[in-house]
């Protein structure tokens, strides 16, 4: 399942990275990564891949946090993740990582549930079950400043992901924070009322596909084949003929839900289906504003790893600035790809 962060573990990368033909990408099931599930079915990733005679070979990943982990230990050369997930683990864990392409953020997939109560101000004391040091812990986070509230205010439960929808069934069960498709069952129940979901922190959570830097810059072939499948699938997936509504089913099907419930999950989902969208969110201050958030928030959970002296010990670079260390950048957010797509010199 999407979105789980475990403890930090340091993690051991050797490189011996050189150009070369073969690449291995990994993806987990998600409503922003099923377009991978799609291209590689539908042979639009190695229409791409034979443009610049190479091979991509696409493989799923059921357990999101492993897919993380084997490509941060050099399994795969690119892999799906959000953005704090790419900074709390293969970045704090010495890979240089590039995010090639920005393909959404969410837009209410996430959401803060308060049983009997509909201010988000009334979680003051509550027990709050989520998935602990996730995004649904950064989103509640958040949440709570808003209401000037932190997270000294409540009781934060670890819960996981497979329970969170029995658990808020129970009397003793308040207050839960969650994604959908959960978030949708879940406010199915009586007297369950959404106080806060992510379309109030629009631009903070989001989807990426990444690469490992070293891999990418010794093989551009690579993130131009990736770039490219990348906007073929989502012209094909956008709006509402033929086509895209045969692409957007295959999806639904592959992530188990039919197509209703695959579009349910789009409308809360900002899919960036032009480059130039992408590039607008990339090139912005908003984005390095929000990934200092997002190390801050990882600092103050020890996610940055043992020692780390501040949010900053990771430098994280955009088009607009450095967040952090420069002389220590594990993260980049490089639009070169996606300008090249919106230039159509792909």
């Amino acid at each position: 399942m999407k979105r789980l962060i475990p403890l930090f573990l340091t993690l051991a990368f050797s490189s011996n990275t050189f150009a070369k033909d073969d690449f291995k990408i990994c993806w987990s099931i998600y409503v922003g990564w099923m377009p991978w599930a799609y291209g590689a079915e539908q042979g639009i990733v190695k229409k791409w891949a034979d443009k610049y005679d190479i091979n991509i070979e696409v493989v799923q990943i059921n357990d999101y946090i492993e897919s993380i982990n084997q490509y941060a230990t050099g399994g795969f050369d690119a892999c799906t993740m959000t953005n704090m997930d790419a900074l709390t683990i293969p970045a704090a864990g010495g890979v240089d990582s590039t995010a090639l392409v920005v393909g959404d953020f969410s837009n209410g997939n996430d959401g803060v549930v308060l049983k009997g109560k509909k201010d988000l101000k009334d979680i003051k004391g509550q027990r709050v079950n989520l998935v602990e040091l996730s995004v649904s812990h950064y989103l509640l986070a958040r949440g709570l400043e808003t209401v000037g509230l932190s997270e000294r205010d409540v009781q934060v439960v670890n819960t996981s992901d497979a329970d969170m929808v029995s658990v808020f069934t129970t009397d003793s069960v308040t207050a839960v924070t969650t994604w959908k498709p959960l978030l949708s069952e879940i406010m199915t129940m009586p007297d369950s009322n959404l106080v806060f979901d992510s379309s109030q922190i629009p631009g903070e959570i989001i989807d990426l596909l990444v690469v490992n830097t070293e891999t990418l810059k010794a093989n551009p072939k690579l993130g131009k084949a990736l770039t490219g499948a990348w906007y073929e699938i989502m012209a094909n997936m956008k709006g509402d003929d033929k086509t895209a509504e045969q692409a957007r089913t295959q999806m639904a099907r592959a992530a188990g839900t039919d197509l209703a419930g695959f579009n349910s999950q789009l409308s809360s989902t900002e899919m960036f289906y032009e480059p130039a969208d992408a590039l607008e969110l990339t090139k912005s201050d908003t984005l390095l504003n929000t990934m200092q958030k997002v190390a801050e928030f990882s600092f103050d959970h020890g996610l940055l790893g043992e020692g780390a002296p501040d949010a900053g010990v990771i430098g994280i670079e955009t088009p607009a600035g450095v967040f952090g260390d420069e002389g220590n950048v594990k993260l980049r957010f490089d639009p070169t790809y996606m300008q090249m797509a919106a230039d159509g010199k792909l």
